[in-house]
């Protein structure tokens, strides 16, 4: 992450191990907004809509992070709404790249990510 340099890419700042918890702790840019998955959950309570302009900005702002990643051959492998992060802006960053990968040669093998955010063909093996 730390190599990654996109306006649509969560920023990575540093990294460090609590001594107290031995939590490893990572620092990276804030999103003012949070993320979608909550602002989706709040939008059902209180039974408000997406305007249609607050949608075109979150999908390019997630098409363009993914399309950078793609560039380096890192694949994100958890594109979910809980890792979309939001700006007061209205504009989206991907991040949480705990279980992304870079791909040296060809394809990825191994199967991880979030279950019910699998694509067909990882659930068919």
């Amino acid at each position: 992450m730390a190599s990654i340099s996109h306006p649509c890419i969560i920023g990575y700042k540093e990294a460090f191990l609590d001594e107290g918890t031995k939590y490893l702790c990572i620092v990276m840019d804030f999103a003012n907004d949070g993320d979608l998955y909550q602002k989706i959950t709040k939008f059902k309570k209180s039974q408000q809509r997406f305007d249609e302009e607050q949608v075109w900005k979150i999908l390019i702002g997630a098409v363009c992070g993914l399309k950078k990643l793609h560039e380096l051959r890192v694949f994100h492998r958890d594109i979910k709404s809980a890792n979309l992060f939001l700006q007061s802006d209205g504009g989206a960053v991907l991040g949480d790249m705990n279980v992304s990968k870079v791909a040296k040669a060809g394809f990825l093998y191994t199967q991880t990510g979030t279950p019910y955010y699998a694509s067909p063909e990882v659930w068919n093996d």
